[in-house]
């Protein structure tokens, strides 16, 4: 046995087949021109491939600088090649999917399962996204290469209520000195001539491709060709009630007695007490259903009433960011997500909602003269879409930026499904008693 797995012939013939298997799953057969360096460096060994060590050194062994460039090149190599077409780290910044997720866990998220999306910038600095360490301004890829957007197969398609990760749809223009907002947003509140004219308050706006916008996390409400409405804060995809899913926070205003809730009470609750709003035995907590449960039998509970936007009460920040939809964020929709392939009548009522996509994510010339709509230079009464596309929420669904204020997620800008949880850190709290023990490998659902 020990004299097969030595022989030339044999480790030839099996690094070979797994190259192969992963040119094939590469649907890319330019790359079977490794084939020919694996069989030089397993058989023929004409070129010295490994140029930073020593060919035959005379000892027989390599400095130790050397065996510590060959460690450090091996460990990027496998890294990245790992993050690329595996599973890569993540970590969950902001409270917009508490409780489901929380801020502090540190998660795996599986490229494999919705397929390995290509690079759009391969020429970037290992092991960043899109910004260079110490820096906050100096991008950390080069976009003299620039590949379309292809994703390699999967083991399964994006499906109602996961919770996947995504680069930031309205992240493609940034101001540098507020990168915590979206650009467009800024624009709706300032003006854009303000914006481009401000470089001290706003900085340089700058442009950035799909695989270095900022990464987001949410929950996938409604897939392509689904029908969306929230109504009282209650979603329905194609008429339906949304399962119930345990994380999911909402709004409620309680009444007690006396002037302020217990810390007993909050700790048995599991609630911070910096999320609580309202003073004078009037507050707004932020609560699961099991929370919310658990208020009832408690006695210096006077009252508990779940909150909503009053459905005539219309938010201008929400998308389309048009009049003519007088939406908010207990009250939205109808709106159907887009599918690949299918076509729809187009018109100025509906266009709001669909100008992004056809504009910007699709690459098309639209313009509106008179009441005509333009699409690269042609009048154009419908249209057909080029790629699936997904409505993402968060599950905190009052402290989340999400598909209510920005729209749709095509199907380019999905990175991964998130896949477990393998390490979770409170803020909050100090030393040992930091650690979520109860978090660790916890799958996310």
């Amino acid at each position: 046995m020990n004299s097969l797995l030595e022989n030339k012939w044999f480790k030839f013939g099996l690094v070979a087949a797994i190259y192969l298997l992963w040119v094939i799953w590469l649907n890319n057969f330019w790359w079977l021109i490794g084939l020919v360096i694996i069989f030089d460096s397993s058989i023929t060994q004409r070129v010295h491939w490994a140029f930073w060590k020593k060919k035959n050194p005379p000892d027989g062994q390599q400095t130790k600088v050397v065996e510590w460039i060959d460690a450090i090149i091996f460990a990027v190599i496998a890294a990245t090649f790992i993050r690329l077409f595996f599973i890569e780290a993540y970590t969950i910044p902001t409270s917009s999917m508490e409780r489901s997720m929380m801020v502090g866990d540190y998660l795996f998220v599986s490229k494999t399962a919705y397929g390995p999306k290509m690079p759009n910038t391969p020429i970037s600095f290992p092991f960043v996204h899109h910004t260079m360490p110490f820096s906050s301004t100096t991008p950390s890829f080069s976009t003299a290469v620039h590949d379309p957007y292809r994703r390699i197969a999967g083991t399964t398609k994006v499906k109602n209520d996961d919770v996947v990760v995504f680069n930031f749809p309205e992240g493609d223009t940034v101001a540098v000195n507020m990168q915590e907002r979206s650009y467009y947003e800024l624009v709706r509140s300032y003006t854009r001539n303000r914006i481009w004219g401000d470089q001290r308050t706003f900085g340089n706006i700058i442009y950035r491709p799909v695989d270095k916008r900022e990464n987001y996390i949410k929950r996938c409400i409604a897939i392509a060709g689904d029908s969306l409405k929230i109504i009282k804060g209650q979603v329905y995809v194609n008429g339906k009630a949304q399962k119930e899913i345990p994380g999911i926070q909402y709004k409620y205003l309680i009444t007690i007695s006396g002037s302020s809730i217990s810390s007993e009470a909050l700790e048995k609750l599991d609630i911070n007490r910096a999320d609580i709003e309202g003073s004078d035995s009037r507050y707004i907590l932020s609560l699961t259903t099991e929370q919310a449960k658990k208020m009832d039998g408690m006695k210096f509970i006077q009252s508990k009433e779940r909150v909503t936007w009053p459905a005539e009460n219309s938010d201008p920040a929400m998308f389309p960011n048009d009049s003519k939809f007088n939406w908010n964020l207990d009250n939205y929709g109808t709106i159907w997500i887009p599918k690949k392939g299918v076509t729809i009548n187009l018109t100025l009522n509906n266009l709001p909602l669909y100008k992004r996509i056809i504009d910007v994510y699709e690459e098309n010339d639209i313009q509106i003269k008179g009441d005509q709509i333009i699409i690269n230079g042609s009048p154009a009464s419908t249209y057909t879409f080029k790629m699936d596309y997904y409505w993402m929420m968060g599950d905190n669904r009052y402290n989340s930026a999400d598909s209510r204020y920005w729209g749709f997620v095509p199907e380019d800008h999905v990175v991964g499904k998130a896949s477990f949880v393998w390490l979770s850190l409170d803020k909050n709290k100090s030393f040992l008693s930091k650690i979520r023990w109860e978090r660790f490998f916890m799958s996310v659902k």
